[in-house]
């Protein structure tokens, strides 16, 4: 009908103004405050270095590519001017498809709506709007005019993008080359990080060098997009000049370096910095704390140590052994599960959060190791042991449960991690741990008289690389614990009798091989030009 036509052109007319400008878009520009080699979209190349590329890596740059008209950002490279000359066009470019996106006049689509977390409270409402076959997608009330928010509201810090401070971003010196510190390192979004450099100090020159200054590690805020996050100042230790570590209760001001005769005080050694963020990828909260002490004249280098790390509010820090996957030589996280199916968030924990085995010990008495645990380290096997030292006298029951508490501890975990950054709240991230039971059957005269004892636990953990062969990401796909039993029979009066106790970890790679006749890393014959490395050396 014309008016419904005549409504529905109404509504495209009125559509908003395009969310993405496309001169402003640049996928290749990677690297902060720099140039990026060949990327001619980059705002940080001056027309000197855009004079010595070669080609346009990204030659056009679009935004949603479903929309039927669209502007599209255009480079390339006039060689023959001289010198070379980066050329920018802004066209208009048409979607050849049938089906395409005429006008985005749906405002509430234009942003990402978080969405409602199922609890105890609100399961049943969400069952019953969102449980049956099928379910409207449409809000309650369509209004077209509600504007989308700000666009500074609608972003968020992603994984792995430097954090951005008033001057320039947060720093996290480290080093490079050699041991010397550079502080051109940015810390990155959800990166935990634990670094360590040399900085050249001297008594005469502390008041003076930036880096030795509590000031100039939470002089600037951090950028958090709708407001500004200071870095406030957490805790303060004092070491002095033979290691001791104290305190400073109530510390919670500026330090700052003081020559006092021939000495420094008050110079930084170390900052940890602890970030809080929401689930939506918003920073609000930003502490350091400092490790300061004192240098003396004939001091010419201090190594500073520089740390931070990242809690999600509302959560319990968790430490982490991988980003996604499993790092070699970290613990393998475990935990429990808990009552209140189907809403675990805080469910698949334990006090320690990692998978352990029996620890030995120097008397390597198995009644006297009870309680001493060692954790897992991913892909590393191990073996630990200890010798039981059986009598007469002893019951065989009592005895069974206390080498089963020795070989699994007091409360063995339910579940591993699959990943080294799995979250409690993500069910499927978390691998059931399959238990297995071998008994050793033992002939004995005296049937009547003997009972079963563990004598061995084994635990097996079967991984896989994940992901792309550039990058591949250890992912534990299996976990098999395997109690071994052993028919203990009662001894004569006065004997005695000494069996080992042993307790193992293997790690199997179960990655599925390339198949025959592909080449997994396939060999590229070409001449790079004389300057593909520019600006760097």
């Amino acid at each position: 009908p014309a008016d419904a036509r005549g409504a529905a052109q109404a509504r495209a007319t009125c559509s908003p103004a395009p969310v993405t400008d496309v001169a402003r878009l640049c996928v290749c520009d990677l690297l902060v405050a720099q140039c990026d080699v060949n990327c001619c979209c980059d705002p940080d190349c001056s027309p000197g270095e855009f004079s010595l590329f070669t080609a346009c890596s990204v030659p056009v740059v679009i935004g949603d590519s479903h929309l039927c008209r669209q502007k599209a950002a255009v480079y390339s490279l006039d060689v023959e001017a001289n010198p070379p000359e980066r050329i920018f066009q802004l066209i208009d470019q048409v979607n050849p498809s049938i089906f395409c996106i005429r006008a985005t006049n749906y405002k509430q689509a234009l942003y990402l709506k978080t969405p409602e977390m199922p609890t105890p409270e609100n399961f049943d409402g969400l069952l019953d709007e969102f449980g049956s076959a099928a379910f409207s997608a449409e809000p309650e009330s369509w209004n077209v005019d509600t504007d989308p928010p700000d666009a500074n509201e609608t972003q968020r810090y992603e994984y792995g993008l430097p954090i951005q401070t008033e001057d320039a971003f947060l720093r996290l010196p480290s080093p490079v080359v050699s041991s010397w510190c550079s502080d051109a390192n940015p810390a990155g979004f959800l990166v935990n990080q634990a670094t360590k450099c040399i900085r050249s100090v001297s008594v005469e020159k502390c008041e003076s060098i930036q880096a030795l200054n509590m000031l100039f590690y939470i002089n600037s805020s951090i950028l958090a997009f709708v407001f500004q996050v200071k870095i406030s100042v957490q805790s303060i230790v004092f070491q002095s000049l033979d290691g001791m570590r104290t305190s400073l209760r109530g510390a919670d001001g500026l330090r700052l370096p003081l020559i006092l005769e021939e000495l420094c005080l008050n110079v930084v050694l170390g900052v940890s910095y602890q970030i809080t963020y929401t689930d939506t990828g918003e920073i609000i909260e930003a502490a350091a704390a400092f490790v300061l002490g004192a240098i003396t004249k004939e001091t010419l280098s201090v190594q500073q140590s520089f740390q931070i790390s990242f809690t999600q509010v509302d959560t319990k820090p968790v430490p982490l052994s991988g980003s996604p996957g499993y790092v070699v030589g970290l613990p393998v996280r475990a935990g429990f599960s808990t009552q209140g199916y189907p809403f675990p968030a805080q469910s698949l924990t334990n006090n320690h959060s990692q998978l352990s085995i029996l620890q030995s010990t120097p008397s390597q008495d198995c009644l006297a190791a009870q309680g001493a645990r060692a954790p897992v380290l991913f892909g590393q096997n191990m073996i630990s042991g200890c010798k039981l030292r059986i009598t007469a006298a002893m019951k065989c029951q009592p005895l069974a449960q206390t080498l089963l508490d020795v070989l699994k501890g007091q409360s063995f975990p339910e579940y591993v991690a699959s990943f080294g950054n799995s979250q409690a709240q993500d069910v499927l991230d978390w691998v059931p741990i399959t238990h297995l039971h071998i008994s050793e059957q033992r002939i004995s005269n005296t049937l009547q008289s003997s009972c079963q004892i563990p004598v061995s636990f084994g635990i097996e953990v079967k991984w896989t690389k994940y992901g792309s062969l550039v990058n591949p990401q250890a992912r534990i796909v299996n976990v098999t614990a395997t109690l071994t039993t052993t028919t203990l029979k009662q001894l004569p009066s006065g004997r005695e009798r000494t069996i080992p106790i042993t307790s193992s970890v293997v790690f199997t790679d179960i990655s599925s091989p390339a198949e025959p006749g592909y080449k997994a890393w396939p060999t590229i014959n070409i001449k790079l030009p004389f300057d593909f490395f520019y600006p760097f050396v």
